[in-house]
C-alpha cells in the first residue's frame, strides 16, 4: 500500500465501478472472476490508475481490521457527470474507520460525499466498500488467490485455536495453566490507537449486539493499553457468556431488538494489534497472563468485563495430573463444558495447535425413537435424523439425532423405519442442555447403536 500515493489527482474522476465491478458481475464463473482480478493486477503494475483504484477499494472493503461503523449507507439516483473524487472518499473511509467523526456529523459527511460521485460509482462501489461487501461474487479468498504475494493481499483474520487433548496425550507435559471451558461465544476485542473498540467473532465478523461490553472497554481503553504496554493498540481474546448458551446465541446475531445486556466478557489472553495482524506473539503465555492480571484492578465488580481465573500445574509429575483431573471433575460438576489446558511457555499463534488443548466430557443416554426426518442434499431419499425422547435423571429429553450414521445405515434405517419405532437407542453427546421452555435436549448428539441388538443383527 505504501508504494502508491492515493492522494494524487490522477485518481480524480476514474470510472472504477464501470470498468471493473461490472466486469466481475458479468459472469458467475469463478475462473472469470479470477481472470478479471489478474487483469487488474497487471494493469495496476503498468500504472493504470483505474486498476490501482479498484484494487485499493477491494483492500478497504475486505480488510477485516477496517470497519466503518455505519449501519445505513444511502443510495443515490441518476447522478451523472460528477468529479468522482476517490481521494476524498478514501479520506472519508479513514475518518469513519478511526471514528474521528461519529453520529450526525458522520451521516452528513457520508451524504455529502455521495453527491460528489456518479450514482453508478457510488452505488456500485463506494457504498459497497462502506458496507464491506462488493456484491460481485468475490471474497477475500478469491482476491488472495491472485493477490496473495503482492502488496494488495487482504489480511486474514485468525486467532489461536485449541486441539482435543485426547488426541495428543503426549503433549500433556510441562507447566500448564488450567481454566474452565466457558459455554459462550468467542470474542476478540480490538482496541485501536484512538481507543475505538470493535468486537469480532473468531472468523472476523463484527458483533454489534454487545454495546455494553464495547462501552466498558472504551471507558477503560487508555488504562488497558497502558498496563499492557501496547500503545499502538491491543486485542483482548476471550469468551462472552450469557445466562444460557441458547439465549446468548439468540441475541448475538439479532438484527433488531437485541438485548444481550446480561452477557459478560471473560478475557483469557491478549496481544498487541501489530502482533495479532502478523499472526504471532513471541511472548510466552506466562508473561501474557502476568500482564493480564494487572487489569483486574481496572475492571470493577460490576463491570461487564472480567479476567479469566485459572491455576498452574506441573504436568511432569503425577500430582499435576491428579490436580488436573480434580479440576476437570469440579468444572463439570459446576456445569461447565470442560476445561482448557494451556502451555505456559508457549507463544500465541493465530492457528490451531497443541499450545491450547481442550478436555470435554461425553455422556451417553438411552432414548426411544419416536420419529424420523428425511434427509436433504446428499442425504435426499434416505435418513436425515432420528427423533428421540426419554428420561435421564429426572429430565425429559427430546432431541433430533442427525450425525453418527454411515451412508449404509442411513439407507437401511430409512427403509426399515417402521420397524424401528420405539427402539431404544444409545446417543452420545457433550452435555444435557436446557431449552428456554424448560425442556431438555442434548448438545452435539451422535448416534452410537441400538440397545438390545447384536452388532450386525438384522432388524
Amino acid at each position: 500500500m505504501d508504494k502508491i500515493d492515493f492522494t494524487k489527482p490522477v485518481f480524480e474522476g476514474v470510472k472504477v465501478a464501470a470498468d471493473w465491478i461490472r466486469d466481475l458481475e458479468s459472469s458467475d464463473s469463478r475462473i472469470h472472476k479470477e481472470r478479471v482480478i489478474e487483469k487488474a493486477l497487471m494493469a495496476a503494475r503498468l500504472g493504470s490508475s483505474s486498476a490501482q483504484c479498484f484494487l485499493f477499494n477491494c483492500y478497504l472493503a475486505y480488510n477485516p481490521f477496517y470497519t466503518y461503523n455505519i449501519k445505513q449507507v444511502p443510495e443515490t439516483t441518476d447522478i451523472t457527470g460528477q468529479a468522482n473524487p476517490w481521494p476524498q472518499f478514501w479520506a472519508l473511509c479513514e475518518a469513519l474507520r478511526t471514528r474521528s467523526v461519529t453520529g450526525n456529523d458522520m451521516r452528513t459527511m457520508v451524504e455529502k460525499c455521495s453527491q460528489k460521485f456518479d450514482s453508478e460509482e457510488w452505488n456500485g462501489l463506494c457504498r459497497r466498500v462502506l458496507i464491506k461487501d462488493l456484491r460481485c461474487g468475490i471474497s477475500e479468498k478469491t482476491l488472495n488467490k491472485v493477490l496473495g504475494n503482492t502488496e494488495w493481499k487482504i489480511p486474514v483474520f485468525t486467532c489461536q485455536l485449541a486441539t482435543d487433548s485426547a488426541e495428543r496425550p503426549n503433549k500433556l507435559t510441562g507447566d500448564m495453566r488450567l481454566e474452565t471451558k466457558l459455554d459462550g461465544v468467542r470474542v476478540l476485542a480490538y482496541i485501536g490507537v484512538n481507543n475505538q473498540v470493535t468486537l469480532y467473532s473468531r472468523n472476523g465478523k463484527v458483533f454489534e449486539n454487545f454495546s455494553h461490553i464495547e462501552a466498558a472497554l472504551g471507558n477503560d481503553a487508555y488504562q488497558i493499553k497502558l498496563k499492557l504496554l501496547a500503545g499502538e493498540g491491543v486485542v483482548l481474546d476471550g469468551e462472552v457468556i450469557g445466562e444460557t448458551f441458547q439465549s446468548l446465541m439468540k441475541q448475538a446475531r439479532r438484527k433488531t431488538d437485541a438485548d444481550a445486556s446480561d452477557s459478560v466478557f471473560y478475557v483469557f489472553d491478549w496481544m498487541s494489534i501489530n502482533d495479532f495482524q502478523r499472526g504471532y506473539s513471541n511472548a510466552p503465555l506466562r508473561k501474557r497472563i502476568d500482564r493480564l492480571e494487572s487489569l483486574r484492578s481496572v475492571f470493577g465488580a460490576e463491570s461487564a468485563v472480567k479476567i479469566m481465573p485459572g491455576i498452574e500445574v506441573d504436568m511432569d509429575v503425577s500430582e499435576g495430573h491428579d490436580v488436573m483431573r480434580r479440576f476437570a471433575e469440579d468444572a463439570v460438576t459446576a456445569g461447565y463444558e470442560g476445561i482448557m489446558i494451556k502451555a505456559l511457555e508457549a507463544p500465541y499463534e493465530c492457528k490451531r495447535n497443541s499450545f491450547w488443548m481442550k478436555w470435554k466430557p461425553t455422556i451417553t443416554v438411552d432414548l426411544n425413537i419416536v420419529g424420523f426426518e428425511p434427509g436433504t442434499g446428499r442425504n435426499a431419499g434416505r435418513l436425515g435424523a432420528i427423533i428421540c425422547e426419554g428420561e435421564d435423571q429426572g429430565r425429559q429429553i427430546h432431541v433430533n439425532v442427525g450425525s453418527g450414521f454411515t451412508d449404509a445405515q442411513r439407507d437401511e434405517f430409512w427403509q426399515t423405519r417402521d420397524t424401528l419405532m420405539g427402539v431404544v437407542t444409545e446417543v452420545q453427546a457433550d452435555v444435557v442442555s436446557q431449552n428456554q421452555d424448560g425442556t431438555y435436549s442434548l448438545r452435539f448428539p451422535r448416534f452410537v447403536r441400538f440397545r438390545g441388538f447384536e452388532a450386525g443383527e438384522k432388524l
